[in-house]
């Protein structure tokens, strides 16, 4: 589903978690498959680089996946979900889920997800302005006009809008600022295309979220450099919205950015919005200046040279 509501700022809109004062902070680390073990590690790196502009950061490193699932037996160990329940926070890598059935096997991200009550998954994508301070061309999150295709799905769709139309009726008032907006799928992914700019914020089904980010990645120029985070009101978990890629997996040539954006992502909805101010505006320098950029961007750098450029202007 998505609200059509004004745009107020070049940064994503998340709604932050109650402010604790920590003196550490507990960090899930879970790259599970394909590039996850590539991308994670640079994320981690760019957090370390904050000092103390966060509290000190406490990594603690997880299992899960399909990968972990062929050696095991299960996709998401019981030990993992009882690390993330004392850690404040997680990032997730990627997960390489098979196109078939495979008896035993489920997703360990839809699973945490449920586990961890994280009910939403945020999607900002923004690209980087021309200049610094400048207008960003594309900049919305995918996520509050509907989008939903309720004229063939009467009974899952047609639930979907009306219950989120129902929001703004029971919340006396608070949401009298917002205009909501709603369009039928297949339209919204041409419109997105035609005319990015009517949007802010769109919310959808796990369905078509999936297919309207991949596409509004591709506005900005790769899904390398968007970042997400499943958040509920408790706990957050950075995720990079592209997939294991096994087909670049291991060649040092994956995109880090949507990894430490996701990272920037997690540590701005708990609060830390200097340090993810950091981490977002080293990325932008190194994207706009566009000498350290991996293939998929049409740059010959490795993962480590993009990784090791951002760290330094963070």
């Amino acid at each position: 589903m998505a609200l059509r509501i004004p745009l107020r700022s070049a940064r994503p809109c998340v709604r932050f978690m109650s402010t604790v004062t920590r003196s550490k902070l507990r960090i899930g680390l879970i790259p599970a498959d394909g590039i996850g073990r590539e991308v994670i590690p640079a994320a981690q790196t760019a957090i370390e680089a904050l000092g103390s502009d966060i509290p000190k950061p406490e990594f603690t490193h997880l299992l899960a996946g399909f990968e972990y699932f062929t050696r095991a037996g299960e996709a998401l160990p019981e030990e993992t979900v009882e690390a993330l329940r004392e850690s404040d926070c997680a990032l997730f890598g990627s997960v390489s889920s098979p196109s078939k059935k495979v008896t035993g096997y489920s997703s360990p991200i839809v699973a945490l997800r449920k586990i961890l009550d994280l009910y939403a998954n945020i999607r900002p994508v923004l690209a980087v302005a021309d200049v610094p301070g400048g207008k960003p061309r594309v900049d919305l999150v995918v996520h509050v006009t509907i989008i939903h295709k309720s004229n063939v799905l009467s009974v899952t769709d047609g639930l979907f809008r009306e219950t989120v139309r129902a929001v703004p009726a029971g919340a006396a008032g608070r949401y009298d600022d917002i205009t909501i907006a709603e369009q039928l799928v297949d339209s919204a992914v041409y419109r997105l295309f035609r005319e990015p700019q009517i949007y802010d914020i769109m919310v959808a089904p796990n369905l078509y979220g999936d297919i309207l980010s991949d596409a509004a990645a591709a506005l900005v120029g790769s899904l390398g450099l968007v970042p997400s985070i499943n958040a509920g009101d408790d706990f957050v978990m950075g995720e990079p919205v592209h997939g294991s890629a096994p087909d670049i997996a291991g060649q040092g040539i994956a995109n880090p950015i949507a990894s430490i954006r996701s990272a920037a992502l997690m540590l701005r909805h708990l609060g830390y919005l200097k340090g993810a101010d950091r981490i977002d505006s080293a990325v932008d320098e190194v994207v706009r200046e566009g000498i350290f950029l991996t293939p998929d961007l049409g740059g010959s750098s490795k993962t480590q040279e993009v990784t090791d450029e951002i760290v330094k202007r963070i």
